[in-house]
């Protein structure tokens, strides 16, 4: 009886895993190209090679990156505000990947809200600090040499450990022969690859240059945001922002979300909204709410760009031998991109190392994941547009703050409000946990309350005066 349950774990276990003569199966000797060394890249480099040395699959796997996220300037730079969640901090944690000092440039206790009708700090539900705000790379201006290290390097260091190759080569055209993907770069020279996986971004023109081939994948819909650093001292920086990350939720047209991160001696600025243009950054920072947040001693913007983001997951970000992971197919909503790139590195490396690199094996596998993504996506447009709505009212904006403030200020209360708050902004959790939290009988009570008493104006501290 024994022997026949063991047989039959076994034969459930071999009918997971692809078929070794499948011209579609990862066999020894077989070659990975990862186009991307940020953290998508990283993250699925780093759990292929696991997998497949828990298989006994000997897999080459090379990371194209031309960039070197030490060096200065735009050179060094991932274009991200570099958020990390708190749930996300668990999961990496119990992935064995703990985030070492030298990464983070300070720990967030809070976030703090910021409105025409006062501000309020909401403070993390589980009362740890768990946020994070992460040197992604080298990236303003002027920055010289940093006591921190890169977080992008970090997770491309962990992937090389496991055996992975950092190419430091710009890829600028691929080609389809013997039915294999082929790799062109800047110097001419071509590899081929069983498997290509795209990591590059939303920002990189690699996407486009698959458009005509076999696999047929397409780039994803996007936007543009904008994002600048800002030169101070890290005493000022600390008793202006202290440990918190600064949301502003102003009645400037177009403006969906803005943002204000401490990072030792920068401050970084983030801004989401339909058609950014340099009117809206220079009304957003001459405002006297934003004006009020920042360093005294600011120097002007030492740096800045305006990367594009990804709005929409592709019909499909996947093809045989072909799969798109992290922004290039589908990321959350404005939120949690570095956690989206964990989730989607992790299900395609899956994929890959036990059912195989065929569109079919990615559609079954792979794809889940990514529509599990894009459904709470769609969730979270409605949430955000209901969002830019109720912020358009000065009565529903002091009902909000009026909410927020009554439940931070009583430690046994509940806190529906802070808790939609804090899960919005840090993307800690799902879209959908968000919109049935606001349908708890609780919070409809109160925030109905709340929003008759925003009726008379507050003292700025959610009062009514």
């Amino acid at each position: 009886m024994r022997l026949s349950s063991q047989a039959s774990v076994a034969d459930s276990f071999s009918s997971l895993v692809a078929d070794e003569g499948s011209e579609f199966a990862l066999t020894d000797g077989s070659r990975v190209a990862v186009v991307g060394g940020g953290p998508a890249g990283s993250f699925f480099s780093f759990f292929l090679l696991k997998m497949a040395q828990s298989l006994d699959l000997d897999v080459e796997v090379d990371i194209y990156e031309p960039r070197s996220f030490g060096h200065c300037g735009p050179a060094g730079c991932n274009h991200c505000g570099g958020i990390v969640s708190e749930s996300l901090v668990q999961i990496l944690a119990a992935e064995g990947i703990n985030l070492p000092p030298e990464v983070v440039q300070r720990g967030i206790e809070s976030y703090v809200v910021h409105m025409d009708v006062g501000s309020v700090a909401i403070q993390s539900p589980s009362g740890e600090q768990r946020i994070a705000a992460l040197y992604r790379g080298n990236g303003p201006r002027e920055g010289g040499d940093s006591p921190w290290d890169s977080f992008d390097g970090y997770l491309q260091g962990m992937a090389r450990e496991r055996g992975a190759q950092i190419v430091r080569r710009l890829i600028t055209d691929v080609h389809w022969r013997n039915e294999r993907p082929w790799l062109i770069g800047a110097d001419g020279e071509a590899e081929g690859y069983d498997l290509v996986t795209v990591a590059s971004g939303v920002n990189s023109n690699f996407i486009k240059l698959l458009e005509d081939l076999p696999a047929g994948v397409r780039q994803p819909k996007t936007t543009r945001t904008y994002i600048c650093e800002f030169r101070s001292t890290p005493e000022e920086v600390l008793r202006v922002l202290g440990n918190s990350m600064h949301v502003f939720l102003l009645t400037i047209p177009r403006l969906e979300f803005a943002a204000i991160i401490p990072k030792g001696e920068f401050v970084t600025v983030v801004m989401l909204g339909d058609e950014l243009d340099q009117e809206m950054v220079h009304t957003f920072l001459q405002d006297p709410v934003v004006r009020a947040c920042f360093p005294t001693d600011a120097t002007p913007c030492v740096c800045s760009c305006s990367p594009l983001i990804n709005m929409g997951a592709t019909k499909r970000p996947y093809g045989d031998r072909v799969v798109m992971i992290g922004d290039s197919g589908v990321t959350r909503l404005y939120k949690d991109g570095i956690g989206a790139a964990f989730r989607t590195a992790k299900a395609a490396a899956s994929t890959a190392a036990i059912q195989g690199v065929s569109a079919e094996a990615f559609e079954k596998h792979y794809w889940p994941t990514c529509r599990g993504i894009a459904n709470d996506n769609a969730i979270g447009k409605v949430i955000f547009g209901t969002t830019t709505f109720l912020k358009m009212s000065k009565i529903s904006r002091r009902g909000i703050l009026r909410m927020a403030s009554r439940e931070q200020a009583n430690p046994d209360a509940p806190r529906h409000m802070s808790s939609l708050l804090w899960n919005m902004f840090t993307g800690s959790a799902p879209y959908k946990e968000i919109l049935q939290g606001t349908l708890h009988p609780g919070f409809l009570g109160n925030i109905a309350l709340n929003l008759a008493a925003g009726v008379k104006p507050t003292n700025g501290n959610g009062k009514v005066t």
